[in-house]
Order: structure tokens, then C-alpha cells, then sequence
């Protein structure tokens, strides 16, 4: 049921924590479905220098999270900007179309993290024009295993 890609990033999670001194951080998620993905930034001269992450939900959310930190470190907002779930859910091999939900949540989080740092650096970020970091990316009934 689940690629060897997202039992690895479920067991042994890449980047997990938080960043103290993070120049964007975004939190994405619905309590109510139960999981919640916060994703911290570091970023010098447009580069995502250091990212790290906290997830509260199912196997695949932490996945998608580890992967999605693992796409954009070392990037530049641009780059980092063109990560779509899409992109997550191919990194890690395929998720089962129940879970697609997780990665959307992995790409919602980047881009909120990356609109708080446009915010509190009072810059734009092509793309996040419309962007609403409490939009809810659960529209849909789902289970989680």
C-alpha cells in the first residue's frame, strides 16, 4: 500500500523540529481532521538555507512533510515556489489517492511559511498574490488509516 519512499520518511523524518529564529513559518491543517503541519524557514538572499518541521497526523502527512523539506532546502523562494503536491507525492514513490490530501497539505505549508516571510519582509512573491494561509485544504471527507 505505501512506497518504500514514504515508509522511510515516516520512520526516519528528514528535518524535524523547529527553528528558532525562522525568517517564515507557516502552519497549515484542520484540527478537526487531525493533522496539522507547521514548516519553519531560514533564508539568506532568497535561498531556503535551513527548513525544519512538526507534524501532528497520519504516517503519510509525516512523509509528505520530510519530503517536502527535502525538495526545497537549499533552494530559492522560486524554486521552492514551484513544489507542488504533485511534486511531493512523486518524490515519495506515489501515495494512495485516500492520502493525496497529506501532500497538498506538505505544498499548502511551503507556501505559507513562504507568505509569512513576504509578509514580514514586506516583499512580494510571484504566486502568493491570493494565497490564504487559513484557506482549509481538507474539502473532503477522508479516513485516516
Amino acid at each position: 500500500m505505501y512506497s518504500e519512499k514514504v515508509m522511510d520518511h515516516f520512520m526516519n523524518p528528514r528535518n524535524v523540529g523547529e527553528i528558532q529564529d525562522a525568517d517564515g513559518i507557516g502552519e497549515v491543517g484542520n484540527a478537526r481532521c487531525g493533522d496539522i503541519m507547521k514548516m519553519y524557514l531560514k533564508i539568506e538572499d532568497g535561498v531556503i538555507v535551513d527548513v525544519k518541521f512538526k507534524t501532528f497526523g497520519c504516517g503519510s502527512a509525516i512523509a509528505s512533510s520530510s519530503m517536502a523539506t527535502e525538495l526545497i532546502k537549499g533552494k530559492t523562494i522560486e524554486e521552492a515556489m514551484e513544489v507542488t503536491n504533485k511534486a511531493v507525492a512523486e518524490a515519495l514513490d506515489g501515495l494512495p489517492p485516500i492520502k493525496m490530501h497529506c501532500s497538498l497539505l506538505a505544498e499548502q505549508a511551503i507556501k505559507a511559511a513562504l507568505y509569512d516571510y513576504a509578509k514580514k519582509n514586506n516583499i512580494e512573491i510571484k504566486g502568493l498574490e491570493n494565497f490564504d494561509p487559513q484557506a482549509d485544504v481538507h474539502d473532503h471527507d477522508h479516513e485516516h488509516a
